[in-house]
């Protein structure tokens, strides 16, 4: 009786989060709630690592660290050697790569598989503890969209309500790492859900703040740092800066395609990939030697950048080492993150850029400052993407909305470069590389999930192939159909012949049927989506397609009119979805 009770209000529940606008926006402040405790947690157990693992004292971030004995190092290629035990692990379970979030909504719905979540969030947390130079920012979207995932489905919500409480998971585990809820909710909007909806302000809004106050209440020491910039006053200023963003984007794409790089030749070595986090860290091992801010995130080091005043050589080999640092951790297997070694290497660029353009122009002079936050946001709009979240970053660091526009303009112009010559951000890179064709978050699963398969009919009246046409006349009458599918001997499909084309005036009678029929190989296969089948329909410019399995045996027909109405009532069924009107 208990059981039932609880069974029936269980079901009452669910009704509710999948019929009230309000009560959603509460559970999405839970989920909030928890992806930013999550966070916290998360982010003070890696810095409790390092700190145990390098002897850093007090608070001091590995990456400012000012050096590192030999000794502490090994805790790099121990890290890759744990790395690709849990590797290993994981090998006996699991047979295809874990989903991240921006896959999960692109392709799955918001689905997120919780073991996937603790796969992903371990061996990031495992990777960047131990100091390979990777962020925590794929764990913490990983923990905050993935438990959000899990309980989503358990409420069984609809396809674009999961989304979205995916994505205010996310921006809330994002927002209290930061301390900032506009960063936190718009990375959910651009990286997470493909888009700013109506349906998905408020609540996104709601857990961002929520992942924050609660970041706050744990007393949690946030990555965002508060600096004051020294404002723009001249109109060649805006131009300089609107050329850090052209050289964010060409340096965003370089460091996409070194990692790639290194991915493949680490592959072409054939060397085993549990083994290959373990050489990856001896190799980070010099690298950390000659200049510790290329390990983990690089928090600390970031720090340094924007209040210290470095030489222009200095700057240019750090800048160097940290790229080589990223590629080498994630081209051998460490897992993680680009987004705050994208930030960091932004702000070297800046910095960079501002000394160089004084040496050729004497008289421009940029502030150093200004220019590294600049260059922080643009490079990391071409590797994360996102132009409107780096520009919440920078606000929520400067309260400068000045700087803010510039920013802005920066990133705009970034973004739009990398889009031209690469077209993809970090993550939608590394799933192309696995033969996805996704270039955001935009939900296109459901186009992968109209198979041919769910929209076929049945088939018409099938014959043999052998009969004549004077007894295919006999058999279908004139107007009882428009078409006939054939089949041969052993019932596989021999081609489809148009009624009215066996009525023709001259025909001979007593041939065999099948040679008035299409040719068999213009058939479709039940798993191709969609998209697919309408582009079949355009190139063999058909008006039906016979549906056969792998054997050749016909499963059902398909009209070229019924699957564009298929597909015009699904757009517009994602549309509603998207703002909220279902």
């Amino acid at each position: 009786m208990l059981v039932q009770k609880l069974f029936r209000v269980g079901i009452a529940v669910r009704r509710r989060f999948r019929q009230s606008e309000a009560t959603f926006i509460l559970l999405a402040v839970a989920v909030g709630t928890i992806g930013g405790g999550f966070a916290v947690v998360l982010g003070a157990a890696a810095h409790a690592l390092q700190r145990w693992l390098y002897h850093l004292p007090g608070t001091m971030r590995l990456s400012a660290a000012p050096h590192l004995d030999t000794i502490t190092l090994l805790a790099l290629p121990i890290g890759g050697a744990l790395l690709g035990l849990l590797h290993l692990l994981l090998d006996r379970w699991r047979r295809r790569t874990p989903i991240d979030v921006v896959e999960a909504n692109a392709l799955h719905g918001g689905a997120v598989p919780f073991r996937d979540t603790l796969s992903v969030t371990g061996q990031t947390f495992l990777s960047n503890g131990f100091g390979a130079s990777v962020g925590l920012e794929a764990a913490y979207a990983q923990i905050g969209g993935g438990l959000a995932s899990v309980i989503g489905r358990w409420l069984s919500l609809r396809r674009g309500d999961l989304r979205i409480l995916v994505g205010a998971g996310t921006g809330a585990a994002i927002g209290a790492a930061f301390g900032a809820p506009l960063t936190g909710a718009f990375y959910a909007f651009e990286i997470v859900i493909g888009a700013y909806t109506p349906a998905a302000i408020a609540p996104v809004a709601a857990a961002a703040i929520a992942g924050v106050a609660t970041a706050r209440s744990l007393g949690a020491v946030p990555y965002l740092i508060t600096v004051d910039s020294t404002g723009i006053s001249r109109n060649m200023d805006y131009l300089a800066f609107i050329g850090i963003g052209l050289a964010c984007a060409i340096v965003g794409i370089l460091l996409m395609r070194a990692v790639s790089l290194v991915e493949t030749a680490v592959r072409w070595t054939r060397l085993p990939p549990a083994a290959r986090p373990f050489v990856g860290g001896l190799l980070l091992m010099p690298i950390a030697h000659l200049s510790p801010q290329a390990l983990s995130a690089g928090h600390g080091a970031l720090h340094l950048a924007l209040a210290g005043d470095a030489p222009l050589r200095i700057l240019c080999v750090i800048f160097a080492l940290k790229l080589l640092a990223s590629s080498i951790s994630l081209g051998f297997g460490f897992r993680g993150g680009l987004f705050f070694a994208s930030l960091f290497l932004g702000v070297m660029l800046g910095r960079i850029y501002g000394d160089v353009t004084e040496l050729l122009l004497p008289g421009q002079h940029l502030w150093a400052q200004d220019a590294a936050l600049v260059g922080m946001a643009a490079l990391a709009v071409s590797v994360v993407g996102g132009p409107m979240t780096m520009s919440f970053l920078v606000l929520e660091a400067t309260r400068d909305f000045q700087l803010t526009g510039i920013v802005l303009t920066a990133s705009l112009v970034a973004s739009a470069l990398v889009r031209e010559l690469f077209g993809y951000s970090f993550s939608t890179w590394r799933l192309h590389l696995r033969g996805e064709v996704i270039k955001s978050a935009r939900d296109i699963g459901w186009v992968r999930q109209l198979t041919a398969g769910r929209m076929m009919r049945k088939a018409p009246v099938a014959l043999p192939a052998t009969i004549s046409i004077a007894e295919f006349r006999r058999r279908i009458p004139l107007g009882s159909t428009s078409r006939v599918i054939l089949l041969d001997e052993g019932g596989h499909y021999a081609g489809m012949v148009p009624t009215a084309q066996a009525y023709v005036d001259g025909v001979d009678k007593e041939a065999a049927i099948a040679t008035l029929a299409r040719r068999p190989d213009e058939t479709m296969t039940p798993d191709r989506n969609i998209a697919e089948v309408m582009q079949a329909f355009d190139r063999l410019g058909l008006d039906d397609l016979a549906v056969v399995d792998g054997d050749g045996a016909l499963l059902g027909l398909l009209t070229e009119t019924h699957v564009r109405r298929r597909y015009a009532d699904e757009l517009e069924k994602a549309q509603r979805a998207m703002f909220g009107e279902d």
